[in-house]
């Protein structure tokens, strides 16, 4: 069997020769791309979901006029709308290319290098190279809760204000005397106040108003553990818990109360306190935003001895965690007892709204046994709820998007009845 021979025509072999050429000498007339100084700027945090911009200085160290692109190495997450653009910088002169950035998770986004490839006079060829210039962004949880804030914080000025609270002991602080008025708590009677107010009309019953007392501890205890990492709806447990810590810290501080905040799974991964430099909420997102979900177990056993190294005085202690997990009754009812018994506790818990359409459907025999399912975890969910409420613990339990509020109104309803 005799071999096949292709025959290449002259011309197309003096061709391919010129084409070369001119690539070659395209390549030796663009500019280096190694004789560049790359300088980031920094990069204020900002939040999930908002614009910011990268700002990198491209100086030009040669002689020769660099055409080119230029591309950042922004990660996926970071929403970089502009990754590559043109530059055209002539030699010993700079340029700012400005990055758009609008980040979509929480967290420190990297930009490790940047990759500039320099082309030649007539665009056929050019070299390129990638420079090692990390650059981090800090990505703030979004806090859609912020949206609750205005309404909770008028609900607290009218407790502190003019509606002060007619209630007695632990928990409250004497605001002012009044004359008694019909409804009025016989309770808050001032009998020697009531003594020297006489006149010759007879005697005024004078009763005493009290408010809610101000500077008390409240410790948020944030569960990052694997149950944290389970998906309700597109979302993580984890991040409904912290923008619940978000704003009832922000609503707590405001209030004039001590802040802690500690994110926890096997040891503490994150801490925050109001008493640090700066506001607050800016130094409580800070740390909230390095917080992950860790596939481990969390150890409930470690909060008595961390809440006692932040306060021994009664302190309100919210626990943010999946009530619903089996492993619930194992780790953190043990411990409940040594909590309760000095600090007044809350459970905040992510419910699934997922449960009550799964239980309401049943047409095929696969969506029988999965609403068999769905019922049993709610009856589950419900027992362990009740349990808590027997040890004293006060329970929240709502859909992700609903219980930053609702976990603002508990702390309200808490300090309305002289319970903190």
């Amino acid at each position: 069997m005799s071999g096949l021979v292709v025959l290449v025509p002259a011309w197309l072999w003096l061709w391919l020769v010129v084409l070369a050429a001119v690539a070659l000498v395209d390549i030796l007339a663009c500019a280096s791309p190694r004789k560049v100084r790359l300088t980031r700027q920094p990069t204020k945090s900002t939040r999930t979901g908002e614009r910011t911009t990268a700002v990198t200085r491209v100086e030009n160290l040669g002689a020769r006029t660099l055409r080119g692109w230029v591309k950042d190495g922004w990660q996926p997450t970071a929403g970089a709308r502009n990754v590559v653009q043109w530059a055209q910088i002539r030699g010993h002169r700079s340029t700012e290319l400005q990055v758009r950035l609008e980040p979509q998770r929480r967290g420190e986004l990297i930009s490790e290098h940047v990759t500039i490839r320099s082309l030649g006079p007539l665009g056929l060829a050019g070299r390129q190279v990638t420079h090692r210039v990390p650059q981090t962004l800090q990505v703030l949880p979004e806090f859609a809760s912020r949206k609750h804030l205005p309404s909770r914080l008028r609900r607290l000025r009218e407790l502190d204000g003019a509606t002060a609270v007619q209630l007695r002991g632990a928990g409250t602080e004497f605001d002012s005397l009044r004359d008694y008025v019909r409804g009025d708590d016989v309770r808050s009677i001032d009998w020697r106040a009531t003594a020297r107010r006489q006149d010759a009309a007879g005697q005024h019953l004078v009763v005493r108003t009290w408010r809610p007392e101000r500077d008390r501890r409240v410790i948020l205890c944030l569960d990052a553990s694997r149950t944290s990492a389970g998906r309700i709806g597109d979302e993580p447990r984890l991040d409904a818990g912290v923008e619940s810590s978000l704003l009832l810290g922000a609503l707590a501080a405001h209030a004039g109360d001590r802040v802690d905040f500690l994110a926890f799974a096997r040891e503490v991964t994150a801490r925050a306190s109001s008493s640090e430099r700066g506001i607050f909420l800016n130094v409580l997102s800070m740390a909230a935003s390095k917080v992950e979900p860790a596939l481990v177990e969390a150890d409930f056993a470690q909060l008595p001895g961390q809440i006692t190294a932040i306060t021994t005085h009664k302190s309100l202690v919210v626990i943010l965690t999946a009530a619903d997990s089996p492993s619930l009754q194992e780790g953190l009812l043990p411990v409940l007892p040594a909590l309760t018994a000095k600090h007044r506790v809350v459970v905040a818990s992510v419910s699934n709204p997922e449960l009550i359409q799964r239980a309401a459907t049943r047409e095929t025999v696969s969506e029988v046994y999965a609403a068999a399912a769905a019922e049993r975890a709610m009856i589950e969910a419900e027992a362990v709820a009740s349990e808590l409420q027997a040890m004293g613990v006060e329970v929240v339990q709502a859909e992700p998007e609903a219980l930053p509020a609702a976990l603002a109104d508990c702390y309200i309803r808490l300090k309305a009845t002289g319970k903190l």
